[in-house]
C-alpha cells in the first residue's frame, strides 16, 4: 500500500488521525502563520512483521511500541510556516516504520576505508550516576536501533541496554548527536513520542537536552514561529505538561 500524503481536513475530523497527533493538528492549524499541516498516513504493521523483527534482531519490542506500530507502521507529520509570499518548512515529527527500525552498526555510522570504528569512541569515563543513566555502548554491550534520523542532525535511538538476547524493560530511548556523544531523552518510547509532539518537530529540538543546546541558527528559523502559538520550552523541556499522559 502506497503511502498517501495529504493535510487531514480542518479539525483533524479522522479519529485515528486525532487519536495519533494527541490533538496537535488543531493546535497547529490554528496558529497564525503556520500552513500545510500534513500527516503521511501509514497503513497499520500487521502483527507477524513484528514477529519477523523480533526474530531477525533477537530482541523483544517493547510493549507501548508495538503498541504504536499495530496503530501506524511509522508516522511522519510536517507543518510550514507562511513569510511574506513564501512557505517555509519548520517542523517535521517522523518515527520510522519497522522496516527502518535498523540496528546501528559500524557500516551505518561510516563508510570511508580509514575512518574511525565505533569501538575506538567508546568513552567509558562517563558512567551512570544519580541523575545521568550509563550511556549506550557502541560494542555488544548494547543494542541501539534508529527511531528517527532527526534530518541528518543525529539519531533517536531505541537502546537495549544488556545486549542479546535483549529484553523489552532493558529499553531506553537516547539521542546520539552529529559528533557521535549520547544524550538521554526518556525511560520509555511513549514518554518520547509525548516529548515529540509536544515540541512539534521543530529543528534540532532534541539539542535542549545536550549541555551546549540548540545552534543560533535552529534558533533564528524558530524565531519565524509565531510568539502567540505554543510555546516551546528550548532550555529545559523535560516534565512539559502541553500534552496530556498517555499510553500506547
Amino acid at each position: 500500500m502506497e503511502e498517501k500524503a495529504s493535510p487531514p481536513p480542518q479539525g483533524c475530523s479522522k479519529p485515528h488521525l486525532e487519536k495519533l497527533t494527541l490533538g496537535i493538528t488543531r493546535i497547529l492549524e490554528s496558529s497564525p502563520g503556520v500552513t500545510e499541516v500534513t500527516i503521511i498516513e501509514k497503513p497499520p504493521a500487521e502483527r507477524h512483521m513484528i514477529s519477523s523483527w523480533e526474530q531477525k534482531n533477537n530482541c523483544v519490542m517493547p510493549e507501548d511500541v508495538k503498541n504504536f506500530y499495530l496503530m501506524t507502521n511509522g508516522f511522519h507529520m510536517t507543518w510550514s510556516v507562511k513569510l511574506d509570499e513564501h512557505i517555509i518548512p519548520l517542523g517535521s515529527m517522523a518515527i520510522n516504520s519497522i522496516s527502518k527500525l535498523t540496528q546501528l552498526t559500524q557500516s551505518s555510522m561510516y563508510s570511508l576505508p580509514n575512518a574511525p570504528t565505533l569501538a575506538d569512541l567508546e568513552d567509558d569515563t562517563h558512567e551512570a550516576s544519580d541523575d545521568q543513566p550509563e550511556k549506550p555502548h557502541f560494542d555488544s554491550r548494547s543494542v541501539i536501533f534508529e527511531l528517527d534520523s532527526c534530518n541528518g542532525n543525529g539519531k533517536v535511538c531505541l537502546v537495549y541496554k544488556s545486549g542479546k538476547p535483549a529484553l523489552a524493560e532493558d529499553t531506553e530511548i537516547w539521542f546520539l548527536d552529529r559528533a557521535l556523544y549520547w544524550h538521554f531523552l526518556t525511560d520509555t518510547f511513549t514518554a518520547y513520542y509525548r516529548l515529540l509532539i509536544t515540541h512539534l518537530g521543530l529543528p534540532q529540538w532534541q539539542y535542549a537536552f545536550t549541555s551546549y543546546g540548540i545552534s543560533p541558527q535552529a534558533k533564528a528559523l524558530l524565531g519565524l514561529f509565531d510568539g502567540s502559538s505554543p510555546s516551546v520550552d528550548l532550555n529545559n523541556p523535560r516534565g512539559r505538561a502541553a500534552i496530556q499522559s498517555r499510553w500506547f
